[in-house]
């Protein structure tokens, strides 16, 4: 840690450490100090909108356009210890995005906050309160009572139109260093990170702008100095920048914040199963049709109330192991489905209390059903 850390970094350990599968030792971290599970899995990338063609600016006017927006976010929580509940500090980053104080970070930056501050640019710092979060996105809205020259809203791109190569500009407090800016370039589209309560982020932006413990809450900027992005985890071997950050794309974050702020949370629709894309190659020696066949259908869940099954047994292919006897999606409200992304992508798309029209294959017949969504639970149940 540099020693001009004003912060120390606390490892507040949110779920058991998880190796990936590709690269040797290489997990997953969010940036605020906190070791997670989170499963960063490639998603094949679809055509995206082009880019708006303007005069770019440098990084540096970037910087200069943006920087009186960035806050550093102390927090004070209660943590567990071997000698009772003791009082932790630890911190993060955020962003102004309207005249009303309204200031969007992480749901792991202010999750169990005892107390939050925010510092500005100035070194004025305000009392801080959460007005709402969501695990699920891993996003969270807090707002401060501080004057209007203080507040300098920061405009929101539309993370639809981001390409690969495109620059990406990181602006944020890694280690405590408020006001630090990093920059690169949009790595990869449409990666999907695991939440915190081990739901999926659609759509993630993967960048190799440097992005280090603290930077969480920061935005993502494109050259035109919009918010394409909320900084959110890294994947690394130690621990620090690696060069593969990641960001939830700011069309999920501007629509996230507006519903928090109307209502202090936000309810995602639920179908209750956990569902396995299998590669052709693998469905034709498995006799599949195609689409995602269902692993798992959990209890009490609308999947499970409207008759789907999971995998009743599993079979090795090429190493790898697959579920079988699970009914196989392969359309939902009439659009086909063929990756696990789909079945989320149309499962989002709809309130709770929403039906959907499932197209499943059993047994070599092709069947249909209604399913009436539910409430997604605040974790994903382990059955």
């Amino acid at each position: 840690m540099n020693s001009r850390s004003r912060i120390p970094m606390i490892a507040l350990i949110l779920i058991a450490t998880l190796v990936l599968g590709a690269g040797a030792g290489a997990v997953a971290y969010s940036t605020f100090g906190s070791k997670s599970t989170t499963v960063i899995r490639s998603v094949p990338v679809g055509n995206s909108e082009p880019a708006a063609q303007t005069t770019p600016l440098t990084v540096g006017q970037v910087y200069r356009n943006a920087y009186r927006a960035i806050v550093e976010i102390t927090v004070i929580s209660d943590q567990a210890s071997p000698l009772g509940q003791q009082q932790q500090r630890a911190q993060g980053s955020g962003f102004v995005i309207d005249s009303d104080g309204h200031i969007v970070t992480n749901d792991h930056v202010v999750d169990g906050a005892k107390s939050v501050s925010v510092q500005f640019w100035n070194g004025d710092t305000y009392k801080a309160s959460v007005v709402g979060t969501d695990p699920s996105t891993d996003l969270g809205v807090i707002k401060v009572d501080a004057p209007q020259s203080a507040l300098h809203p920061i405009q929101f791109g539309n993370s639809d139109s981001v390409q690969v190569g495109d620059t990406a500009i990181a602006i944020g407090s890694p280690f405590g260093l408020e006001e630090t800016v990093t920059s690169g370039i949009v790595s990869a589209l449409h990666r999907q990170m695991e939440a915190p309560n081990h739901f999926t982020i659609n759509d993630s932006i993967q960048t190799d702008a440097a992005i280090n413990h603290g930077n969480s809450g920061g935005p993502l900027l494109n050259i035109d100095g919009q918010v394409i992005g909320i900084n959110s985890q890294i994947r690394s071997d130690s621990g620090g920048s690696d060069g593969v950050g990641f960001a939830i794309p700011s069309n999920t974050v501007k629509s996230i914040a507006d519903t928090l702020i109307g209502s202090g949370k936000v309810e995602h629709a639920y179908l209750g199963v956990s569902v396995q894309q299998i590669p052709a190659s693998v469905a034709d020696q498995l006799k599949l049709v195609g689409g995602v066949e269902l692993a798992t259908v959990r209890n009490n869940t609308p999947a499970e109330k409207a008759g789907l099954k999971g995998a009743t047994g599993s079979k090795t292919v090429a190493g790898d192991q697959y579920p079988t006897g699970g009914d196989v999606i392969t359309a939902i409200d009439g659009e086909k489905v063929a990756t696990s992304e789909d079945v989320q992508q149309a499962v989002d798309a709809h309130q709770p209390g929403d039906t959907l029209n499932v197209t499943y294959w059993r047994n070599g017949d092709s069947h249909t059903v209604d399913v009436k969504l539910a409430t997604r639970p605040t974790t994903i149940p382990q059955q």
